[in-house]
């Protein structure tokens, strides 16, 4: 049975997802479009069984944890999301959210409130039964006072979790939304039990935990008891974090490791002509940025980092570091692929003259800043820094790119360097992703950017059930970051990624890197 046999309750007020697609739309809820892929003859004789998959990843630290609530990269999120745990929800290959421990899920009529009916049926690796008290103790871990998790501001107007018996949870939030189904499935709200010593990495996932080593590696096996069919292929997963892109390429084609993520796009045409191995491209939010303190001189001066947004040359930073995979950014976070994206919003172009009118208007004749850098934000990252560095010049704006450590860069740089090189996968909503990095009071605002206008236009937004009133409003949000916020956000970047041409697949997610993160529970050797 494929993932999209799995069984989905109708009547009763329970919802199929034909009816889920429908109510929603009439809610104004549009799925996010799926990314493009690149691969070969799929489902051509059905999964196999059995066999050990290797991935070296970039996206590791020594200060991960299996604490869902602190996951921050690629690594932990395919760990925690991709083997050891589930979410309520899942967004499949499209983009849609389907059932995943939810068997089904209704709001009331304004969206304010969402019951969610769990699977049956389903053990977690210690063999107790999931219940609703596990959803409740799982969602609380992220809403506490003292919680840090970026899953807070996404929760924040949940005012009540309840249980209706042992397999319903009751979900009331403080004003309506139409995209709550597709915030269940965020990484960090996996399901554990509740209770549970989250260091013991237990889920309901299709894999078990053998061991794990911050920033160095993790090694998994099949769970006999996972509860979807058609899912969980291999015997064993070992994902070892491999943060230079030359050793993972090497690696690759040496036969040590048989997936690597963030393929060098200098060399990715060297790849494709390798015997035994295929590249992998996908396009869906993913966006490279530059973030400033917008409360720290001189990026307090909104003049300031308008010179700054007008003195990159975009187009040369997506020929160059991206080899054209990928497409232009406009200093906003919504992508092409989106419902809402502001197709009017004209493109910033790279313009050294208005760079330097924007100096003058703040009273400056030049301008010195310096810019922390390294490729654990993203491969080409120093690269990118060192051509803005060019690119500004003739505007009479001095960087100074510092090379900043790989290791530990989210803790260290991330969030407390007032300029940094960054990068985001973005999130399946408009409504999402402003609310995880924009909003005044987000724990991910790496721009402390707070804009009266732009937070009460999100929160009508959420809330407003008018689909052409929504559009305009997060079209209002796009050119208010654009113009005002105080992120450089010169590209999208498609997801490019190697593996063994023995490696079998459906189509592919384009949600998260690695198939929406999943690659472990959806790949399969021929």
């Amino acid at each position: 049975m494929s993932h999209s046999d799995i069984p989905q309750r109708r009547g009763g007020g329970e919802w199929s997802r034909r009816g889920f697609l429908a109510r929603t739309s009439a809610l104004g809820l549009m799925l996010a479009g799926a990314g493009t892929w690149v691969g070969h003859e799929v489902w051509a004789q059905g999964p196999k069984k059995g066999g050990r998959l290797r991935i070296g990843m970039a996206g590791g630290s020594t200060t991960d944890s299996l604490d869902p609530a602190t996951i921050t990269d690629i690594m932990m999120l395919s760990l925690s999301m991709g083997q050891l745990r589930n979410c309520l929800v899942e967004i499949d290959a499209q983009s849609n959210p389907i059932p995943e421990l939810a068997e089904s899920w209704e709001p009331s009529a304004d969206a304010s409130v969402w019951r969610f009916k769990l699977r049956q049926g389903v053990t977690f690796h210690d063999g107790k039964s999931l219940e609703a008290e596990d959803v409740m103790a799982s969602f609380n871990h992220h809403r506490g006072e003292d919680s840090k998790s970026a899953a807070k501001s996404l929760l924040k107007t949940v005012k009540s979790i309840q249980a209706d018996g042992k397999n319903t949870v009751v979900f009331e939030l403080s004003e309506g939304n139409a995209d709550f189904p597709f915030i269940t499935s965020d990484y960090h709200l996996t399901i554990q039990p509740a209770g549970a010593d989250l260091s013991k990495g237990i889920g309901t996932g299709g894999y078990i935990l053998q061991d794990f080593e911050p920033g160095v590696r993790a090694r998994t096996k099949r769970n006999p008891n996972y509860w979807k069919e058609g899912r969980a292929h291999f015997d064993e997963i070992e994902m070892t974090a491999i943060a230079d892109v030359n050793a993972r390429t090497n690696a690759l084609k040496t036969g040590e490791i048989d997936v690597m993520n963030r393929s060098e796009l200098k060399t990715v045409h060297l790849l494709k002509r390798t015997p035994g191995l295929q590249v992998l491209q996908t396009n869906g939010t993913k966006h490279y940025t530059m973030p400033m303190h917008t409360d720290v001189k001189p990026f307090d001066n909104n003049d300031v980092r308008l010179a700054l947004k007008h003195a990159v040359d975009r187009q040369a930073l997506l020929k160059t570091v991206l080899r054209g995979y990928g497409t232009l950014g406009n200093d906003h976070p919504i992508g092409r692929s989106q419902r809402y994206y502001a197709r009017d919003l004209p493109q910033r172009e790279y313009d050294p003259d208005k760079a330097k009118f924007h100096l003058k208007k703040a009273g400056l004749s030049s301008l010195k800043v310096k810019l922390s850098a390294a490729d654990a934000a993203y491969e080409g990252a120093v690269d990118s820094a060192v051509l803005y560095k060019e690119h500004a010049a003739p505007a009479g704006i001095e960087i100074e790119v510092v090379r900043e450590p790989k290791d530990g860069y989210w803790d260290n740089v991330w969030l407390k360097k007032p300029f940094c090189m960054c990068y985001w996968s973005g999130r399946p909503t408009s409504d999402w992703m402003f609310t995880t990095a924009y909003a005044a009071d987000a724990p991910w605002n790496d721009s402390h950017f707070k804009h009266d206008r732009f937070n009460a236009l999100l929160k009508a937004a959420r809330a407003e059930l008018d689909d052409g009133k929504r559009r305009r409003m997060y079209a209002d949000m796009q050119h208010i970051v654009r113009d005002e916020g105080g992120t450089i956000i010169p590209m999208f970047a498609s997801d490019v990624y190697a593996a063994s041409d023995q490696l079998r697949f459906g189509e592919v997610g384009a949600n998260w890197e690695l198939d929406g993160g999943k690659i472990a529970e959806r790949w399969w050797w021929a």
